[in-house]
């Protein structure tokens, strides 16, 4: 059992590093576009709703090879691209595929005899793992966590926000990562809810304890558990909204319009994926400046039109608005931001400077 999904990580590893390959061979009829290939679903149906990460991020926020499909809310890896693709029943099966499609050789049988298949578990993790870690962490007020926000010129933490801190938050090392690294450090947990306020996940950002920067380790973000629709949310959202990627860039906004409800979806093609609040008439989109955004953005205002919701675009003036926050200031960003917003909902949302 333990063996298989040894091996199951493994090859999904090695997927993840031809991933465009393997979707032009199992996924024929989508298409690159950016970073991502589009397709209509796992079963190579045309369209665009799934969306497969054909490589990784620096920052660590999204890792090669893996998937979402915004229409039904499945995620995974390769390995669960080819299992459905072929048809098999059984994760041994799907091994098999995966190293013949990579050429590599078939591991000899175990001299203890066949172990039964096992699926793999979900690379995200569990809900329920998300929530335990949630609650087995402390209040960001005097942390580490509260230091790290503070040196990107983010004050305005509320006791009601959906972030904690844990001292010793487990790391596991990825194939980039040097030898010896170490496995556990502090780290900001932000939980992921749904609609309902349903924990479904937890967004990991490790920290080193001496400098307040993130931690030196190949992917200093990783998020758990089911994300599709559902994002770390600040504020109860009405009829008006702002969605974007990252929590510090959704933190930056919310410094200068502390009363707008945010959420951050935690990456490009889940913003593109996030479910709108039955009350939204209005969604603002915090893009950030990259090809990813803007299909993102695109994405969202085609699901966004038919439920008669408007999506009104804001953009930053370098990378992200955290960056503008930080180079430019808050108030440049407030004036800024006021060119952007409809008057109504400047007039409403943006602080008063004083």
């Amino acid at each position: 059992m333990g063996r298989l999904s040894d091996q199951a990580g493994k090859l999904a590893h090695r997927l993840g590093d031809r991933a465009e390959a393997v979707c032009r061979h199992y996924l024929s009829k989508g298409h690159r576009e950016g970073r991502y290939w589009l397709v209509g679903d796992a079963h190579n149906t045309p369209g665009r709703s799934l969306y497969v990460r054909l490589w990784g991020t620096e920052d660590g926020r999204g890792e090669a090879g893996k998937w979402t499909d915004a229409a039904t809310g499945e995620h995974g890896d390769l390995l669960d691209i080819i299992a459905l693709a072929c048809g098999h029943a059984h994760l041994r099966d799907t091994l098999d595929e995966a190293r013949s499609f990579l050429s590599l050789p078939h591991p000899e049988p175990c001299a203890d005899g066949p172990h039964p298949a096992r699926e793999p578990k979900a690379p995200t993790g569990s809900p329920q793992a998300a929530r335990r870690l949630f609650a087995a962490s402390e209040p960001v007020r005097g942390s580490v966590v509260q230091a790290y926000l503070h040196d990107r010129a983010i004050t305005g933490l509320r006791t009601d926000d959906p972030l904690r801190f844990h001292p010793r938050c487990y790391y596991t090392p990825s194939r980039k990562d040097l030898p010896g690294t170490r496995r556990a450090w502090p780290a900001m947990i932000a939980a992921v809810t749904d609609l309902d306020g349903t924990i479904t996940g937890v967004h990991r950002t490790w920290i080193d304890p001496v400098t307040s920067t993130k931690a030196p380790v190949a992917t200093p973000r990783r998020a758990m558990g089911f994300l599709l629709g559902h994002g770390v949310r600040f504020g109860r959202a009405d009829r008006v909204m702002t969605a974007g990627e990252g929590i510090e860039t959704i933190l930056s906004l919310r410094s200068i319009m502390p009363a707008m409800p945010m959420i951050a979806a935690l990456s490009s093609s889940h913003l593109a994926a996030i479910l709108f609040p039955p009350a939204l008439r209005r969604l603002y989109v915090a893009r950030d400046d990259d090809p990813s955004g803007d299909a993102a953005l695109t994405r969202l205002t085609e699901r966004a039109s038919p439920a008669g919701i408007e999506v009104v675009p804001l953009s930053p003036m370098l990378g992200d608005f955290n960056e503008d926050l930080r180079l430019i200031g808050a108030e440049r960003l407030r004036s800024v931001l006021g060119t952007q917003l409809i008057p109504e909902d400047a007039g409403r949302f943006l602080a008063i400077s004083g």
